[in-house]
């Protein structure tokens, strides 16, 4: 079993999905969070690699402590900014500089997030040992290579195409059917994003080698320091071309966002309020006390 996301519980999942709310595009991932915080290594690695008994333990105790934290500080935070979106949604007001805020509003509350997260990355990463970290290594390779079969499609065209079939499934989870002038307002935006995929792809392989490199350093002084500029400076990581792609597409995802809004029907409007009304009981509803799965595994 996989214990890491059994601990995060639905705090993160909850957090996640209120970026999904607004980052409804989702790009070329279907873990676009990721994109902007990599505290995800801490249950990725539990993916890629088994852990040891004692590491499992110093992680389950660290993520409760920050769930716990997680729960009580940043969730009603969540649901402050999920309330002033649906507020702005339901009065049919929302111009283009509207959606820029609360863009802007949501990713400025990942930051405590993310400092949150350096201890418990470099607790986890400094105990690996060598052979961990050349099967993590192994992995990493393959896993790679199998999103680049996902994602990037037999031709350009291809891979344009299967980017508006994974936005458009995603959106419709929020809006419902599309009607036909969102349908192509997210082709547009698919055939719009040009190399995205492929800068995606190659800006995840360059975070991963920045990873591995650390790695080697894991037990020397500064390896802390490493370990947050990683996780806080993901997108430098990546590369330039990665930078470039990310700051064009925040603006083209806001552009998306308004767009669908402006084409949105009452059933549209309607299908979203209740998707964010349940989110929002969600938020209400959860409770920080202690998890009882913190010893499964």
């Amino acid at each position: 079993m996989n214990i890491l996301p059994t601990l995060l519980g639905r705090a993160f999942k909850t957090s996640l999905v209120a970026l999904a709310l607004l980052a409804l595009a989702a790009c070329s991932s279907n873990k676009m969070a990721y994109r902007y915080a990599d505290w995800g290594i801490v249950w990725w690695v539990d993916d890629f690699i088994p852990l040891t008994g004692d590491q499992r333990a110093q992680l389950s105790r660290d993520i409760e402590e920050f769930r716990q934290w997680h729960c009580s500080s940043e969730l009603p935070r969540y649901q402050a900014w999920l309330d002033s979106l649906m507020l702005d949604v339901s009065e049919r007001d929302l111009a283009y500089r509207d959606v820029e805020l609360h863009q802007q509003d949501l990713f400025e509350l990942f930051p405590p997030l993310l400092d949150r997260v350096v201890p418990i990355a470099t607790r986890l990463l400094s105990s690996l040992s060598e052979q961990q970290v050349e099967e993590l290594a192994r992995n990493l390779r393959d896993n790679q290579q199998e999103y680049r079969e996902k994602y990037l499609g037999d031709s350009p065209v291809r891979t344009v195409e299967a980017r508006a079939e994974r936005a458009e499934k995603r959106i419709e989870r929020w809006f419902g059917d599309l009607n036909d002038e969102q349908k192509t307002i997210v082709r547009r935006w698919a055939e719009n994003r040009g190399r995205q995929t492929e800068i995606w792809l190659q800006g995840r392989r360059n975070w991963q080698e920045a990873l591995l490199a650390a790695l080697d350093r894991r037990n020397d002084p500064g390896f802390d320091q490493e370990v947050a500029r990683l996780i806080k400076q993901s997108e430098q990581v990546r590369g330039t071309a990665y930078e470039s792609m990310m700051e064009d597409g925040r603006s083209a995802l806001t552009a998306l966002l308004h767009e669908l809004i402006e084409a949105s029907g009452p059933q549209h409007l309607a299908h979203l309020q209740q998707q964010a009304a349940s989110l929002d009981g969600d938020l209400e509803a959860l409770t920080c006390t202690p998890s009882s799965n913190v010893a499964s595994g």
